[in-house]
């Protein structure tokens, strides 16, 4: 049976972070042919063009983690209504040098947490519009813009009862979303 790799990126550094809890929990969800793999973006310095073509060593070894992924799964918080700067600056790492973008083509999708009620709605909009652009299709639907609140995660760390259901149902789209995109 074939494996997917997919690597999952979290727009957080905080050691506790709501999206990083919520999307190991939703990886678990998946069936066993998809190993998960979280890609550190803590690391990467600030992209600069000057440093294309001597890059550091920790903007090689994260391009090359992305560049072996089948596919990509993003958790994005939400800071002043858009998607973090470090996200941003990973995107712009792996897209760099011009022409050797290591996010073209891979399948992704787009899940965030918040305490606040909208979720993160806007990040993922704006982190949709990059993708685009990165030429990564993405999965539209189910959205996932999850309150972050009492029993959404289990006392192990799991998805919670009441939740369940819908991010099984995410997850099991976004299986079928990736396995389309690489047949």
């Amino acid at each position: 049976m074939r494996q997917y790799s997919v690597a999952l990126l979290v727009g957080s550094l905080r050691k506790d972070s709501f999206n990083r809890a919520v999307a190991l929990a939703i990886t678990k969800l998946a069936p066993a042919d998809f190993v998960f793999k979280e890609v550190s973006i803590a690391d990467l310095p600030l992209y600069n063009q000057d440093a294309d073509g001597h890059e550091d060593a920790a903007t090689l070894a994260f391009r090359r983690e992305i560049a072996a992924a089948d596919a990509v799964l993003f958790a994005t918080p939400e800071y002043n209504r858009s998607m973090p700067g470090v996200l941003k600056n990973a995107l712009d790492q792996g897209s760099r040098p011009y022409g050797k973008s290591v996010w073209s083509g891979k399948p992704a999708a787009v899940i965030g947490v918040s305490p606040g009620a909208m979720g993160t709605a806007l990040a993922q909009q704006h982190l949709k519009n990059v993708l685009s652009f990165l030429n990564m299709p993405t999965l539209c639907q189910p959205e996932i813009f999850l309150q972050y609140k009492e029993g959404l995660l289990d006392a192990n760390g799991d998805i919670g009862a009441a939740s369940r259901g819908f991010l099984q149902g995410f997850i099991d789209a976004y299986v079928a979303w990736v396995k389309r995109h690489l047949a």
